[in-house]
């Protein structure tokens, strides 16, 4: 891969649920408020993340994802 993930799993669910509520309450009032519009690029922007894991504001800040780690010496 081109990248490492910088996203645990739990945050990924919770993306993808809340970038896909974003884009749904985009879809349902975009002829009825301007904010629809910046919610369904936020909504896109967060489901993006989401699916793919890495996130190019957390990589910027520095954010590594950590691994578990098996300690055969236990």
């Amino acid at each position: 891969m081109f990248y490492s993930k910088n996203v645990p799993g739990w945050e990924r669910v919770l993306r993808l649920m809340m970038g896909m509520g974003a884009l749904a309450f985009a879809w349902i009032n975009w002829h009825v408020s301007p904010m629809a519009v910046m919610a369904g690029v936020m909504g896109a922007m967060l489901a993006m993340t989401g699916l793919i894991g890495f996130c190019p504001a957390c990589a910027m800040a520095g954010r590594k994802l950590e691994k578990a780690r098996l300690d055969k010496s236990k």
